[in-house]
């Protein structure tokens, strides 16, 4: 309004104080998400200091919580951090290995993920399979609950045999005699191979009313920080990046609830929001 820019350490030393008050209601937060039913978990690149970190989201419809740490993997899943290992419902996600380290979870894959996949094998390698299973998936999707589970056992023995197409498509893994390391694989031998292995995990949402078909809920609570990281391109401290999560955690979920963002930062200040009254 004057003319002159805010002090840079002004707006930090806001920001630790925000990272402060938050702390009851992200205690709040991850008690509402440890109770829901069904949870979704994704995780994201972003530079700190840099060097590559892993931005991680749990989430349901009404709460996100999202906390930094330096591995992508079990180390970050299993951390101080991480709230996974309290969850006792469905997880839905992307297939990242690491989520099925948690045995007594329902895990769900995102359809979108495997739609994206098999159109790339449609488009580049012009694969029957791939367009089949592609219209036996959408079928599904576009299925009333109701039908899908009066013909549970005729959808997942189609889905089987058009697995089996796909295996019967797909080259084995062949190593190249002298050559060390792993067997080349396709993508479509990986996909299928996974399709066959997580084979419940794919259908979840067509049994389940309470599981979603695709993983969206988690990739939108991850993208504000992309479009941060456009902005700033980095975070100069982990310090840093975890203040953000934080009060963006806040954030996303106010406007999930349909709270003013604005207003609710503001009485944070104060000592209370909607959260903890």
């Amino acid at each position: 309004m004057i003319g002159y820019a805010i002090n840079e350490s002004t707006v930090y030393s806001a920001s630790r104080l925000c990272y402060k008050k938050l702390k009851e209601p992200m205690e709040i937060i991850k008690s509402k998400i440890i109770e829901a039913m069904t949870a979704h978990a994704d995780e994201t690149g972003i530079r700190v200091e840099e060097m590559l970190r892993w931005l991680h989201v749990a989430t349901t419809e009404l709460y996100t919580y999202l906390f930094v740490h330096e591995k992508r993997g079990r180390l970050a899943l299993e951390s101080e951090q991480s709230i996974l290992d309290k969850l006792s419902g469905w997880l839905v996600h992307d297939c990242w290995g690491s989520y099925f380290n948690f045995k007594e979870l329902h895990h769900a894959l995102c359809g979108a993920h495997i739609l994206r996949e098999l159109e790339g094998l449609i488009e580049n390698e012009q694969s029957r399979w791939a367009r089949v299973f592609k219209t036996f998936l959408m079928h599904v999707f576009e299925m009333p609950l109701e039908e899908r589970i009066r013909r549970r056992q005729q959808i997942e023995s189609r889905y089987t045999l058009i697995c089996s197409m796909g295996e019967k498509a797909e080259p084995p893994p062949r190593k190249t005699p002298g050559q060390k390391g792993r067997y080349k694989r396709t993508k479509g031998r990986n996909l299928v191979e996974r399709l066959m292995r997580e084979k419940e995990a794919v259908l979840a949402f067509a049994f389940n009313e309470e599981v979603p078909f695709t993983n969206n809920l988690g990739e939108r609570d991850l993208r504000p920080a992309k479009v941060k990281l456009k902005v700033s391109n980095c975070f100069r401290s982990f310090e840093g990046a975890e203040i953000y999560a934080r009060i963006a955690s806040f954030v996303s979920t106010a406007r999930k609830n349909d709270k003013n963002v604005f207003s609710e930062l503001c009485t944070t200040f104060s000592g209370h929001n909607f959260l903890t009254g």
